[in-house]
């Protein structure tokens, strides 16, 4: 038999393209412009999926979605929104939607999951209470912000284990919060540990814990971060500087779900969900013989890639007003950006991310006298925020190492790694790769993403940039006042 999709939105332009579309996919439609229709037909047993609009001139669809779902719960539901934050995702999933797109969104991928959610009903209980649904934990409108959104919706209530990767200062403790305070386990405690703050060899006894006489100085038990996330979610930050030794045990408690202290011999079950983050990229540090293969799998379950704020410039007035609120909050005095200062913000390239702007916003605030913070002062603020490109200080000193003793420092770190054994063959060409990125980054960041000017400075032949950076992954940077 031939399904029947029921569709309400007030907007008559997509009942038009929505009725074409689904018709040409074979399937029966009924529009509506209001919700009243649209639970009468519910109500009379008609229709086998929903596709409707949040904001209707009558009632809510958030409003109607408990109905839908206590009257027909296996009936999908797929919610459309204009308003496209990540609490609109968040309430979607929460009320009981199948799936939810944000506006404008793309019909093959709206047919696609109307023939997924016919072939394979899900039923998605409501777990919020109303009054969890304030704040706005994540912020941005942009489609990369939009995909993240979808994804975490339906990872809320699951205990899969999450891999966020993305360059320093784009959110992944914030999306790793917003997953626990949102989920299923938002009773239970949020614990996170950044790997590369600290000591290699306490890193073992800061996630298992350790006896009491395990080792000299320890004079008491202590818990471990598994212990004290226990029944809660644990943040695994820059997983790639977990030393060997820790893999291994964690490894281990991911296959096994239990875990000893460290000079104990009792195995402690444990129930934690596992978020993980890093900004290296594991799959080279694998190839590196720094992480072990099995144990990537075990926590890339679910990959998210958080976007650096130069690719979705769009967010960030909305940004920009999101990290004012919280300073007016803290008692900052209000300002106000004017078009031109947030036209050079979209166009600046973040080597920072989204913690640079926020530190900025503060900044201004705090500083700044005028109310009106101006084009004049952003370019100011901006290029005293752009760091000396190490190309052209080649020899000089950064911080207090040259580059070259930079390289020789870490080479030695790299080797003490691995004790008395050596790294795995090739290192010669790893280490050039390596080299390369962040030179080419730096020269596509110091030349706002001009290709020409950067293959200049690089005294490379333009087309051979462009290689690299397609063989390298760079994420290459575009200003609208590039030359």
């Amino acid at each position: 038999m031939t399904a029947t999709i029921l569709v309400a939105d007030d907007d008559a332009a997509i009942r038009t393209v929505l009725n074409q579309a689904l018709t040409r996919a074979g399937y029966d439609v009924r529009i509506t412009s209001n919700a009243a229709t649209l639970w009468r037909w519910i109500s009379a047993g008609e229709g086998d999926l929903v596709v409707t609009d949040v904001v209707m001139p009558d009632e809510n669809a958030f409003d109607l979605l408990p109905r839908i779902k206590k009257a027909r719960p296996e009936l999908p539901v797929l919610v459309m929104s204009a308003q496209n934050t990540f609490m609109t995702a968040i309430k979607a999933s929460e009320k009981g939607a199948y799936d939810y797109l944000p506006k404008p969104f793309d019909l093959t991928e709206l047919i696609a999951i109307i023939g997924r959610a016919l072939s394979e009903p899900k039923r998605r209980p409501a777990k919020l209470d109303d009054d969890t649904q304030d704040g706005m934990p994540l912020v941005g409108r942009s489609a990369a912000m939009q995909e993240i959104y979808r994804v975490l919706a339906r990872l809320m209530q699951t205990d899969l284990t999450l891999m966020i990767t993305g360059e320093s200062g784009t959110g992944k403790e914030l999306v790793a919060r917003a997953l626990h305070d949102y989920g299923k386990r938002r009773n239970g405690p949020f614990v996170a540990i950044n790997m590369a703050a600290i000591p290699r060899d306490l890193i073992e006894s800061e996630l298992f814990g350790h006896e009491k006489g395990a080792f000299t100085g320890a004079q008491n038990r202590s818990t471990g971060r598994f212990e004290q996330a226990e029944g809660g979610t644990l943040f695994l930050d820059e997983i790639g500087d977990m030393p060997m030794d820790a893999q291994t045990r964690l490894l281990r408690v991911l296959q096994q779900g239990e875990y000893t202290t460290v000079g104990g011999r009792t195995p402690i079950r444990t129930d934690v969900r596992i978020v993980a983050a890093t900004n290296k990229d594991l799959k080279q540090l694998i190839n590196q013989g720094l992480f072990r293969e099995d144990l990537y799998y075990r926590l890339n379950v679910v990959p998210l890639r958080l976007p650096p704020l130069r690719d979705r410039a769009e967010d960030i007035a909305d940004l920009v007003r999101h990290f004012m609120q919280l300073g007016e909050k803290e008692g900052l005095d209000a300002k106000r950006f004017d078009s031109e200062a947030l036209e050079i913000m979209k166009g600046y390239a973040w080597p920072g991310n989204v913690r640079e702007l926020e530190n900025l916003v503060r900044r201004l605030m705090a500083l700044y006298p005028q109310e009106v913070i101006t084009r004049e002062i952003m370019d100011s603020e901006l290029r005293s925020d752009v760091p000396d490109s190490p190309i052209d200080k080649m020899g000089a000193r950064t911080g207090n190492l040259t580059i070259a003793q930079a390289v020789e420092e870490n080479m030695r770190s790299y080797f003490s790694s691995f004790g008395e054994a050596l790294p795995p063959p090739g290192l010669y060409d790893r280490v050039l790769t390596e080299m390369e990125y962040p030179l080419i980054l730096a020269a596509l960041t110091a030349t706002r993403g001009n290709q020409i000017k950067a293959a200049d400075l690089l005294g490379l032949n333009r087309n051979t940039l462009r290689k690299k950076i397609r063989e390298l992954g760079v994420s290459v940077y575009r200003s609208s006042r590039s030359a």
